[in-house]
């Protein structure tokens, strides 16, 4: 997603999902010796299009009930019982905070006359935004967030300064929530303004050239709305500076379709303001925009619902967008605003066989970042769609980020690999140079370990790439405690990344595996589309291919293999589980959604319908959904591989009614008499903004379940 100075966030792996960790060190405990505390089985029944479907735990639903709240304090106290009894928890944490305890920059982004960027110093629970005049100046502090809050849950969760780098506005977020609060702080003086903007969630800011204000979207205050509409009828609002929120000017909204969403922004040059219109997480998106100046109509480019538009940059009339629109791998094209009708549109740089995965304008080209195989290759573009530059990157891997203008001779670009720290670096266009700008100090010798990437064959003959990374030397024995992760779905890419705390896995001898399954963006819309809806199977065959290749190929073996999802990826796991429970030795689902006929009814569940369908209003939708929903095929009987399901009471994306359901499922369903364990966190949401020491806590309780499930050693 493109924010202000064409800086480029790689949603996915980073914020969606927790990073995958290690395995660990405690023999399982004996058959039957688990007590799991009582869960009432209610009566409820619904009636979906004539079947009968239970809902036994509906009960849970409700968080704040006494019951609920009783039965979670005693699963925690279950948990940490069982985590605390491993020898190997406290080696495990010392050294995952040996790991962390590092400097820790981000992309620096240049505005006006300053760098800004986040620096954590290692065990800062929030990162701390500095300002550094000139690329040798020295930086000093703008928003130092550990200050909002004793026990960091208070998290910037985004920026947005204009374009002269004299103010930003800023999202606060307590206890992990989506929902966010807008303050404003002057640069030079760090004074915040008084007016604060509430009833943003997922909000997108565009300050007007003139500093004297800006757009943003938001949700109607509490009460406007019946409550099960709260994240509907986003609209969006002029603020003008140094006013009260209340003195808003409403610019935009759809009466007709509440469920479009509406992110502006104002062109480069300041002239136009854009609106970028979603339903949900459907990537098919469409794009208005008229004068800043006017109150007239918006002109619509593109309806929502009929391919991804991303815009680029523009020069004068002419915009320019990386867009599917008959091409699944995406392409760039140009429409001249005064000359809109379509037959006009032209086409700069075509379709290719790598997925052009992001685009943005610097020194008067095109910097590409395009796909192959699920990793990365940065390209440089003229405006006429000629090639320019390839640049070299350090090794296979991924640019996590890209950040500068079409004026600038410079750009900035992440860079990361499962054995290369995320590093900042700055190309120089004039000496076509790419180097460090702030290079890692990551406490980690890669020189011991390897990547290899392989491909497997899922069930319908599709090849599914899976990356490999262990220890140089590795014995393909079948023996390896081997950890599988994966997501495959909303278009998010799965390419290589660092993780400190993956390290503390591989150190001890296990083998780290990522799957890229249909679902994802990696190889265009057609990849995407072939793994959502009545489709969705195909993620989980491709899944259980990537395991069993592993398996075949003696990397390791079923008693050996564990599963590692989060949020989507939760929900993967919990039903390849279920589907192949002989395959898989442990299972971690963190944040998981595992109820599919009831999950649009909750907070944000409705986004996702495009992805996933609608139980209750379609009866097709039903068939699919009902055949993989994790608590409603969990089988009395079944003994089921030992489970770590984690969640937060305080998340509200995937509300934890889902993990809680499942667990309960699955303690009075499982034969096996082997761990099914439940993990609620509190003042902490879906993952993004957590504090480190959270996340420390977190990663130890997760390697220490996996230690003690195969025995392993630290």
């Amino acid at each position: 997603m493109k924010g202000s100075a064409g800086r480029y966030i790689r949603f996915g792996a980073a914020w969606l999902l927790l990073c995958a960790g290690g395995i660990g060190c405690s023999p399982v405990a004996e058959e039957g010796g688990f007590d799991y505390p009582a869960a009432r089985v209610g009566d409820v029944v619904e009636d979906y299009h004539g079947t009968k479907v239970a809902d036994p735990y509906r009960w849970m639903e409700n968080p704040d009930a006494e019951e609920t709240v009783a039965w979670v304090e005693a699963q925690n106290e279950l948990t940490l019982g069982y985590l605390e009894a491993v020898p190997v928890a406290r080696k495990i944490k010392a050294r995952l905070t040996e790991l962390v305890d590092y400097p820790r920059y981000t992309l620096p982004q240049k505005e006006g006359d300053h760098y800004f960027f986040r620096k954590n110093t290692g065990l800062q629970n929030q990162s701390v935004l500095y300002k550094q005049a000139g690329l040798d100046g020295e930086p000093s502090v703008l928003l130092d967030p550990n200050l909002l809050s004793e026990d960091g849950t208070v998290a910037v969760s985004n920026e947005f300064f204009t374009k002269d780098g004299t103010l930003i506005a800023y999202g606060l977020s307590t206890s992990g929530s989506d929902w966010q609060e807008i303050k404003i702080r002057d640069v030079d003086s760090g004074r915040d303004y008084d007016e604060v903007i509430r009833w943003c969630r997922f909000s997108s800011i565009a300050w007007t050239h003139d500093n004297r204000g800006f757009y943003y979207n938001r949700f109607p205050e509490p009460g406007s709305v019946p409550e099960d509409e709260r994240t509907r009828h986003n609209r969006v609002y002029w603020h003008r500076l140094d006013t009260p929120q209340s003195q808003d000017v409403l610019v935009y909204q759809r009466l007709d379709a509440i469920d479009l969403s509406f992110y502006p922004q104002v062109t480069d040059d300041g002239k136009y303001l854009l609106l970028h219109v979603y339903r949900g997480t459907d990537p098919r998106n469409g794009v208005y925009y008229r004068a800043v100046r006017s109150d007239g109509p918006f002109v619509r480019l593109s309806e929502q619902g009929e391919a991804a538009f991303e815009f680029i940059d523009n020069i004068g009339s002419l915009f320019y967008f990386n867009t599917d629109l008959d091409a699944p791998r995406h392409r760039i094209i140009a429409i001249d605003t005064k000359h809109p009708a379509r037959a006009k549109w032209r086409e700069i740089l075509p379709e290719q066989d790598e997925v052009l995965s992001y685009a943005t304008m610097v020194n008067d080209c095109f910097a590409t970042v395009h796909m192959r195989d699920a990793h990365d290759e940065l390209h440089v573009y003229g405006l006429d769609g000629e090639l320019v530059d390839q640049i070299d990157l350090p090794t296979l891997g991924a640019v996590e980020g890209i950040s500068g203008r079409k004026e600038d001779r410079e750009m900035f670009v992440g860079f990361t690999s499962f054995l290369y720290p995320f590093t900042a670096f700055r190309y120089d266009f004039a000496s076509h140079t790419l180097s460090p700008f702030r290079a890692s100090e990551a406490k980690f010798d890669p020189s011991g370990f390897e990547t290899k990437q392989v491909f497997a064959t899922s069930r319908d003959g599709t090849r599914v790439p899976v990356f490999i990374t262990h220890g140089k030397g590795l014995k393909l024995d079948g023996d390896n405690p081997t950890l599988l992760h994966a997501y495959g779905g909303f278009t998010v890419n799965m390419t290589p990344y660092f993780s400190t705390s993956r390290v503390v896995w591989m150190e001890n001898g296990g083998v780290f595996a990522l799957a890229v399954l249909r679902g994802g963006g990696e190889y265009g819309e057609t990849w995407h589309q072939a793994g959502m809806l009545e489709n969705k199977q195909n993620v989980f065959d491709d899944f259980i291919a990537a395991s069993e290749w592993l398996i075949e190929n003696r990397y390791t073996s079923s008693e050996k293999l564990a599963i590692q999802g989060a949020s989507n990826g939760g929900l993967l796991v919990a039903a390849c589980m279920l589907q192949r429970p002989e395959l898989f030795g442990a299972v971690v689902s963190e944040v998981p959604v595992t109820d599919m006929l009831r999950y649009h009814r909750f907070t944000v569940g409705h986004y996702w319908v495009p992805e996933y369908g609608n139980a209750e209003e379609n009866p097709e939708h039903f068939e699919f959904l009902h055949v993989y929903s994790p608590v409603h095929n969990v089988k009395v009987g079944v003994a089921y591989p030992p489970t770590l399901i984690t969640t937060a009471d305080t998340d509200d994306r995937v509300v934890a009614m889902h993990g809680k359901k499942f667990a309960a499922a699955l303690q009075a369903a499982d034969a096996g008499g082997r761990p099914i364990l439940l993990r609620v966190e509190t003042k902490a949401g879906h993952g993004a903004g957590k504090p480190t020491t959270k996340r420390i806590d977190e990663y130890t309780d997760i390697y220490t379940f996996l230690f003690s499930v195969f025995g392993m050693e630290f």
